[in-house]
């Protein structure tokens, strides 16, 4: 089928059960599912001492040897030996589904299934399920602990999933910290990985790796040339799972994150499922990022319509924090969210078709938030400071056609957050406020509890569900991974997880490197969509940072609303760095929602070109980013309607620039394309190239 073709408008849904049964033998059966092409097959099996184990080949190669699968617990038995199948079952689904906004409007959700019963041969005989769904673009599993007599609930110490690679693969990763993701990515073989040496990072506000494990998704080539992505799906009520790599054997285990406050890492009574262990495969590694395996592996849609929400672009008080220009808190004279600075915020969104204003700081509590062991109670999230009048804020947007995005930094005071929710959300929703952004830096409190492990799976998803009641969205940042929980809730927009943007602007190791985003692109944003806040244009970061500057050049900062997706996309630097900027045009004009998405060409680590088309109005968007290298791409506008006359205006590296030596160089470019027509895009070392596609109007 053609990549390109537009699904159709008519969504179809069915599903075709191709053989169900419980075999009265199943011992003796052969145990395989293949995708729906046939090219992915996976095998189950149990050895000879009875440990379930599965094994997958892409197009007659293996991809992963027999990998072993258990559970360690604290107070009784592991469950990884002594098991006989008891059944199995095999069905296909075939359906289409709608997002209500993302990457694309319709998604194919297309699999092979292969359930296998299991149950123990001795002791207590208990039992457990293994459900297998396989893709064209790659699989999943989960285990099931179903409803049984001798078996009410489990503390999990440790789930040993296993991933036995077939060669020494080239890997994208990064350190397996249980407190953060804003580690720099590592490109080494994976017989190198040494997660262990990253632990002294003296920028992040809290770290922990206490393994040599590596955080999910992690990417890898074969030396055939095949993509792998390793991740998870849907975690609910399940600690997030790191992966621990035995260099010398080649094998990751699942170690799950953990608490210092119990010996277990899970407790969950029975029954229960766990979350998808997912692998995306793609023989280019474009394939990677146009895969919807994630999101496919989670529930469908349990809000219903959130026209609430529209996908939208914002300005804000942030920025200019890490500059130094204002502050967070209210003490000191230089405080950033006052009433009138706002106002004026509101007027350039207003006039520059920018949906949305973020305010930080605009709430008491910021001259303790950080640094201080008790920060219970120091945060309230409906109280102003004195220069700051809300309602006043909220009346002058709505009367200009601004959002007002609300801001709760919780300082990782969970607990504190906990209590104030409904009361925050209420003063939102009587605002008529509909989206915030929550922050948790710092060490959590309770002490002992980290960012990714049970007790803040818990907590996040308990902050996305009240908040759907509210209608309101949430861009969460210090968060927990995404694993495609915005299909369930799409209230779930955005959120961080990422080392941002902000980290050009601290003076410590020198910021981003040119090479970041074309590593991010083909990692952290398989997980789902980031708030990267793109678009400075003071690369520079004169007049005040001038010891640190933005490794990339101007038109590599428009590629990225593009190429870094997320449906909130922040016009992030400050507003009187865009006047009298050609280029700011691009931003007036680039689409934040999509009816597909295509990846023209891209290698991690080097470079990446995506194509988006806007939904409503059509007009494409593009752009192309590479690393310290500068490259020539060529690619073809085959996407495009045919028959349909186009305007590109092409926002382009100028001859001399560089990420370093010339950042701001650029060249605005005009010209009438089609469908049959082809570009050059000449990317300078740390550039890129954007384009916007019109359509002509008669």
């Amino acid at each position: 089928m053609n990549r390109l073709k537009i699904k159709s408008l008519l969504t179809v849904s069915y599903s075709l059960s191709i053989l169900i049964f419980l075999s009265c033998n199943p011992e003796k059966m052969k145990h395989e599912v293949t995708s729906p092409s046939g090219d992915l097959k996976i095998s189950f099996l149990l050895n000879e001492i009875g440990t379930p184990g599965y094994s997958v080949a892409f197009k007659n190669n293996m991809i992963l040897d027999t990998s072993l699968m258990g559970f360690e617990f604290v107070d009784q038995e592991p469950m990884n030996k002594n098991f006989r199948i008891t059944g199995t079952e095999h069905d296909s689904s075939d359906d289409t589904w709608e997002m209500p906004w993302g990457e694309q409007r319709y998604v194919r959700n297309h699999f092979n299934r292969l359930k296998i019963y299991l149950e123990e041969t001795t002791g207590m005989k208990r039992r457990m399920n293994i459900e297998f769904r396989v893709y064209d673009d790659g699989m999943g599993f989960r285990y099931e602990f179903p409803e049984q007599e001798l078996l009410k609930a489990v503390n999990i110490k440790e789930e040993n999933t296993q991933f036995k690679l077939t060669g020494d693969h080239l890997c994208w990763w990064q350190p397996g910290d249980w407190d953060i993701y804003e580690h720099l990515y590592n490109t080494t073989k994976f017989s190198e990985i040494d997660a262990i040496s990253k632990r002294n990072h003296t920028s992040l506000a809290q770290t922990y790796i206490p393994e040599n494990a590596v955080n999910t998704p992690i990417t890898m080539k074969t030396s055939e040339g095949v993509y792998l992505s390793f991740h998870e799906a849907n975690l609910t009520d399940y600690a997030g799972m790191t992966l621990k790599a035995d260099t010398e054997n080649l094998i990751m285990q699942s170690c799950l994150v953990g608490s210092e406050r119990t010996e277990y890492k899970v407790l969950r009574t029975v029954p229960f499922e766990t979350p998808w262990r997912t692998v995306q495969i793609s023989e280019w590694a474009g394939g990677l990022i146009e895969s919807r395996l994630i999101v496919n592996l989670n529930e469908p849609n349990k809000l219903g319509d959130i026209n609430w929400f529209k996908p939208m672009k914002y300005v804000g008080i942030w920025w200019e924090m890490h500059l130094g220009k204002s502050t967070w808190a209210y003490e000191g004279g230089k405080h950033g969210a006052t009433t009138e600075h706002a106002k004026e915020l509101i007027d350039f969104a207003a006039a520059n078709n920018i949906e949305g204003l973020l305010v930080e700081g605009w709430n008491t509590g910021w001259e303790r938030w950080v640094g201080f062991e008790d920060r219970e109670g120091v945060f309230d999230f409906v109280t102003p400071y004195p220069d700051y009048d809300l309602e006043k804020v909220v009346v002058y947007a709505k009367e200009k056609g601004v959002k007002m995005i609300m801001h709760h930094e919780t300082s990782a005071a969970v607990r504190t957050y906990e209590k104030q929710l409904d009361t925050a959300y209420s003063l939102m929703k009587s605002l008529g406020i509909h989206a915030v952004k929550t922050g948790y830096v710092g060490k959590i409190i309770p002490k002992g509890e980290y960012h990714h492990g049970q007790w803040m799976i818990n907590h996040y998803r308990k902050v996305l569900e009240t908040a759907a009641k509210y209608e309101i969205a949430v861009d969460a940042h210090e968060p927990i991974k995404p694993t495609g929980i915005r299909r369930t809730y799409p209230n779930a927009i955005s959120r961080e997880g990422l080392r941002g943007q902000e980290f050009n602007a601290w003076s410590v190791d020198g910021g981003n490197p040119p090479e970041h985003l074309s590593i991010v692109a083909f990692t952290r944003m398989l997980a789902g969509p980031i708030d990267y806040t793109p678009g400075i244009f003071n690369i520079k970061l004169n007049p005040w940072k001038t010891d640190n500057q933005v490794n990339t050049t101007l038109a590599q900062q428009l590629a990225l609303y593009v190429v870094i997706y997320s449906p909130i996309q922040m016009v992030a630097d400050l507003i009187e760095n865009y006047k009298n900027q050609p280029a700011f045009q691009f931003i007036r004009d680039v689409g934040v929602d999509w009816e597909q998405s295509i990846v023209l060409n891209g290698e991690p680590g080097d470079f990446v070109t995506i194509a988006r088309q806007e939904r409503e109005t059509g007009n494409w968007f593009v752009g192309s980013i590479t690393d310290e290298n500068e490259r020539t791409l060529n690619i073809t506008l085959e996407f495009l309607e045919p028959g349909t006359g186009y305007e590109a205006t092409i926002c382009k590296d100028g001859k001399d620039a560089h990420w370093d030596k010339n950042p701001t160089s650029l060249e605005i470019e005009k010209m009438e394309v089609g469908n049959s027509s082809s570009l050059e895009l000449k990317l300078a070392a740390g550039g890129g190239t954007a384009i916007s596609i019109m359509k002509i109007k008669n």
